[in-house]
């Protein structure tokens, strides 16, 4: 969607930073015990990028992965940019039959995974393409000492992919966003500079690679300013804060459920000189939690972004993130924001509206998805964010809440369209809407309204068990309300307003 002139052609930061880093750490992988140096992850990249190639991997292909938070992702990921390829981390925590339209919209001709995963992802390739398998324990590393033909780096496009990320839409169909090169270049660029990060400074990586926020919060920027980011492969909370201590983390990415779980540890409240701040993304941020987190004797910033842009958007210097709660900042260098009526006007200060961005950061569209990603856009370029915000008076801006009715369960995207597509032939199911209500854990859960069909003696464990059998565990509802009939708007949809507030 932006054109950039003069773009690099080669921009990978490992090419630069393998000289002049040195011994200098670019990733550790806390539950292998690697430890790679910056020329040690750029000479794993060279492998892999041999590896992809052998495969007949080359430009505008899609490689997917099945795994974990491990170093061979990050491996993978800068030998994809090397070869003009795109890198797919799919969503580990997805089932057969939510895999299954992902896989068959990207066409990946690549699936790099774990054997844990290997059962479910050859469920979902049942009958799609031919793409195939290779193991990352027990099959890569012979493939990799093999080695392949090797080549210099592509010269690639501004809009080349780099990353495809897929999301789901309100009606439950996934989009896969695609993230070219030059929106995690300039996202890079204005983190760095806004969130005044140094070579110096180290974050850890323990939300799954299948999110942005993995990628581009803090271990894609940090290896373009030659940084360390740390691996985690599963968030255990006195793990995370040993972590922390171990390996010197100066800035920690986290979500208010993150914080919770960290508050239940064992090592909550002991000293962590290294750290200058955590952030807390991928849901709204209570300003009671904020509080504990501050009292406990811990800097706490409150961050906002989305998969289609940035995905860091505000910077908010500390002091005055404890001063005014709720407010995310300024934005970031070279993105411009904007508060739109309904009518297409621009809000006044103060005044909520559609929350609108455009720059350099903002994703390229949706993959094959022409339609979803006019729709993204306004006419004259503006990303369409379906998030509302308000802009103070000194510029600095609020996010006011969701348009859409998507609601975040521990940090995880929930759709109601999907979850109840997926109730919908539950046997003995007439009709079901589902909200998502507040959780003092996971910030919102689902709760499941549901009409039994005529007599049927429905129960809840019925509900529940036949949601986990076709979904990701946390878009599985918290609750069933059984109703005689959906309350409904005089338009004669759901009034999901009066569902989210009525008592269970």
């Amino acid at each position: 969607m932006n054109a950039v002139p003069n773009f690099p052609r080669r921009p990978d930061p490992l090419r630069f930073w393998r000289r002049l880093a040195g011994e200098r750490h670019a990733l550790v992988d806390r539950a292998r015990g690697e430890r790679l140096t910056y020329p040690e992850l750029d000479a794993a990249a060279d492998r892999w990028a041999a590896l992809l190639r052998a495969q007949g991997i080359g430009r505008g292909d899609i490689v997917a992965t099945l795994a974990g938070n491990r170093s061979e992702m990050a491996a993978a990921f800068f030998a994809c940019g090397r070869i003009g390829a795109a890198l797919l981390p799919l969503n580990w925590r997805l089932a057969a039959p939510e895999l299954a339209p992902i896989l068959d919209d990207a066409r990946p001709r690549l699936v790099l995974g774990e054997d844990r995963f290997r059962a479910r992802a050859e469920d979902a390739l049942r009958g799609i393409g031919e793409a195939r398998w290779i193991d990352l324990d027990a099959a890569a590393p012979a493939l990799l000492a093999r080695g392949g033909p090797s080549a210099g780096d592509v010269e690639v496009d501004a809009e080349d992919p780099w990353l495809v990320l897929y999301t789901s839409g309100s009606t439950g169909r996934p989009k896969g966003a695609i993230l070219p090169h030059r929106q995690i270049f300039y996202n890079a660029v204005a983190t760095t500079t806004a969130w005044e990060l140094g070579a110096g400074d180290v974050a850890p990586v323990s939300t799954p690679f299948f999110h942005t926020g993995g990628w581009n919060v803090f271990a894609t920027p940090l290896w373009f300013r030659g940084g360390k980011v740390v691996l985690f492969d599963q968030f255990d909370a006195d793990s995370y804060m040993q972590g922390i201590r171990d390996e010197g983390i100066t800035v920690a990415l986290t979500v208010p459920t993150m914080l919770l779980m960290l508050m239940e540890g064992r090592e909550w409240g002991s000293p962590l000189p290294s750290l200058r701040t955590f952030m807390s993304g991928g849901a709204p941020l209570p300003a009671a939690l904020a509080e504990r987190v501050r009292a406990a004797g811990y800097r706490l910033r409150e961050g906002y972004g989305l998969t289609e842009c940035g995905p860091n958007c505000f910077a908010m210097p500390a002091d005055q993130a404890v001063r005014r709660p709720g407010v995310v900042g300024w934005p970031v260098p070279m993105l411009e924001m904007r508060v739109e009526r309904e009518d297409g006007t621009e809000a006044a200060p103060g005044e909520p509206g559609e929350l609108l961005l455009r720059g350099p950061q903002v994703f390229a569209g949706y993959l094959r998805n022409p339609e979803k990603t006019a729709e993204a856009f306004t006419e004259d370029g503006w990303l369409r964010t379906g998030d509302l915000a308000a802009r103070e008076a000194d510029g600095a801006f609020r996010i006011c809440g969701r348009r859409k009715e998507m609601f975040i369960s521990g940090g995880e995207n929930v759709f109601p369209g999907e979850v109840e597509a997926a109730l919908a032939d539950c046997p003995g199911v007439a009709e079901v809407v589902v909200v998502g209500v507040r959780d003092e854990r996971w910030g919102e859960v689902g709760r499941a309204f549901i009409v039994p069909r005529g007599e049927t003696r429905l129960t809840e464990v019925d509900v529940v068990t036949h949601a986990r059998a076709r979904l990701a565990g946390y878009k599985v509802p918290r609750s069933v309300v059984f109703l005689p009939e959906i309350p409904r708007l005089g338009s004669g949809k759901p009034d999901r307003r009066a569902l989210a507030e009525a008592r269970p």
